[in-house]
């Protein structure tokens, strides 16, 4: 898959992707990837006023769009369509950023059955850890 092809796996809008670019795949087992946030992202006006902060749910969210690219691009199952975070377990929220940071984003296919799919993953901000969760992914069969 292409770079545009692993993101167009998402079933988000361009307005809610948490992963700007794939550094690496390995498909249907793990990837990397990143957002830099620019301050521009419209609910950071109002977290917080005038000392705008990255929401942890954000970074959690970001866990599972990297996931869902790297679980969708596995040559050993097919794409499931409607793919959805569907649960999230020992989240940890460690710290927030700013705007002008470049997020790392991690994550790992744990296990899968039938259509869900378990993630481990972290986001980065350099070599500082600011959050760590297991997510649950699932989607349907496609028609």
């Amino acid at each position: 898959m292409s770079f545009e092809q692993e993101l167009q796996s998402l079933p988000h809008g361009e307005e809610f992707r948490f992963v700007e670019k794939v550094i690496s795949l390995d498909p249907g087992k793990s990837g990397e990837g990143s957002y830099r946030i620019t301050g521009n992202e419209e609910f950071l006006k109002g977290h917080f006023p005038g000392r705008p902060l990255w929401p942890g749910v954000i970074m959690i969210e970001a866990i599972a769009q990297l996931g869902g690219v790297v679980s969708q691009c596995d040559p050993d199952h097919p794409t499931l369509d409607d793919m959805r975070l569907t649960s999230v377990k020992n989240a940890k929220i460690l710290g927030s950023t700013t705007p002008g940071s470049t997020l790392t984003i991690k994550a790992t296919v744990q296990g899968r059955l039938g259509n869900i799919i378990q993630i481990s993953g972290e986001v980065l901000d350099g070599e500082t850890k600011l959050a760590s969760a297991i997510v649950m992914l699932s989607g349907s069969d496609p028609a």
